[in-house]
């Protein structure tokens, strides 16, 4: 039996608008991280800079932690296994562990390796390398904190999140600007107060996860077949992101031949489209949850509904947010600057990532429901095969019409066409629900 259309809408937005605000509250607290470490002069700014590309790479590429944990907790709640529910998240929540133990021993002999090849100037090391050292020393709090909100969104709770993460990232904030400027720390000031910040939030997460499994009476213990059954789907997850970074490193490599200017457009472009992935990755995130849960009950009518409804959804959105983009793109590019030139070239930009938008809309909320599918092996090798079409039709586009307009629409329109031929393909059939099902 289907749930009627309302109840199902209600559903989607009670999951979606708490992630959404989870999701942009980390980009704004970067953003006043930023301002306050860009007080401390060029030389801070550009330490910042080398050290926080390499920890959000890091952190971008574990968002696996949290995509592979809520399938598998909603899926178990959907089959009525509460106490399976809990017990599934803390399996995720000891790969976390596990992982960040990995990264700990496995990274810290070459930070400052790292930091170096990156070209910075001598006297701008030294901070950066401090800022990724202690920051580093933090994964373990961070990934925990990635892997617990999994956890709750598979319990078809997104509020709780976005409540922990604006707190938070509000007292993150607050500590940046004691240890910065009160203690006098300087950048190593802004790293400390992130770690302490997330060590705060991991300590929330852990109190509320051991009191759902104390309720419940789950097992705090590290179940480890469950564990090594996340970390097969999450291997597959983590083989998925990093061909999306592959595809955004070909793009910027490509274009900083182009010059100055266009390489500046393109980090402006890039930029609005992050954050407008996050109006539509909270369409995802709903979509897991849904689906894992539906998936649980046995429910392949509701599945499809949701399917319908998430991507019909998904569409519209970026058919919406497409037009008001259009809309200000004349405006957008001296927001971000006063050069004539690049505000000329992030126009272009700007009306091809508009256009582009429905369809990343599509794709990204399919891509969610085959996560709460735990389709990972599929999205994993799809992703490779969109990645690789990629680079055989920035070749082509590049040898004929070598442009930044061109190499931008290669990637949002181009790459994006074959991300949602690969998934749409997959959706043409219930295969993947019958692959769900025989999961449980």
């Amino acid at each position: 039996m289907s749930q009627p259309s309302a109840t199902l809408n209600r559903e989607i937005l009670r999951l979606a608008l708490p992630a959404l605000g989870a999701l942009a509250a980390e980009p704004v607290f970067l953003l006043a991280d930023t301002a306050m470490v860009g007080h401390l002069g060029e030389v801070a700014l550009g330490g910042l800079a080398v050290a926080s590309t390499v920890l959000q790479t890091v952190l971008g590429l574990m968002i696996f932690l949290a995509y592979a944990t809520t399938p598998r907790v909603a899926r178990r709640l959907g089959r009525g296994d509460t106490r399976g529910a809990v017990s599934a998240g803390f399996d995720g929540m000891w790969l976390a562990l596990v992982t960040s133990v990995i990264l700990l021993a496995v990274g810290l002999p070459f930070l400052e390796t790292i930091v170096v090849a990156f070209g910075l100037p001598a006297v701008a090391v030294p901070g950066a390398v401090s800022y990724l050292t202690i920051s580093w020393w933090g994964l373990p709090c961070m990934l925990v904190v990635i892997a617990a909100t999994g956890l709750l969104r598979g319990l078809q709770d997104t509020r709780t999140p976005l409540i922990v993460a604006a707190c938070g990232f509000g007292i993150n904030i607050a500590l940046n600007a004691l240890f910065i400027y009160g203690l006098g720390m300087g950048i190593e000031g802004s790293a400390l107060g992130t770690v302490t910040a997330h060590g705060l939030m991991c300590i929330v997460y852990v109190i509320i996860a051991v009191r759902a499994a104390v309720r419940y009476k789950a097992s705090l213990k590290p179940d480890w077949v469950g564990v090594l059954l996340a970390a097969r789907t999450s291997g597959w997850l983590l083989l998925r992101n990093a061909a999306l970074r592959l595809a955004l490193i070909t793009l910027v490599s490509l274009a900083a031949y182009g010059g100055t200017a266009e390489l500046a457009a393109l980090q402006i472009t890039l930029t609005l489209f992050t954050c407008l992935a996050l109006v539509l990755d909270s369409l995802a995130i709903a979509g897991q949850a849904l689906v894992g849960l539906q998936i649980g009950r046995g429910d392949r009518a509701m599945v499809r509904a949701v399917n319908r409804r998430l991507a019909m959804w998904g569409v519209g959105f970026g058919c919406i947010v497409g037009l008001l983009l259009a809309a200000m793109s004349p405006w957008i590019g001296r927001f971000f600057t006063s050069d004539p030139e690049v505000i000329g070239i992030t126009l272009k930009l700007v009306l091809v990532l508009a256009v582009s938008l429905p369809l990343a809309g599509y794709v990204f909320t399919i891509d969610g429901i085959l996560m709460g599918a735990e389709d990972a092996r599929y999205l994993a090798l799809a992703q490779v095969g969109a990645c690789y079409g990629f680079a055989i039709l920035t070749a082509a586009v590049e040898s004929v019409w070598p442009s930044i307009v061109a190499l931008w629409a290669c990637f949002a329109i181009g790459f994006m066409a074959l991300r949602a031929i690969g998934l749409g393909a997959r959706m043409g059939s219930d295969k993947w629900i019958i692959r769900a099902e025989k999961l449980q």
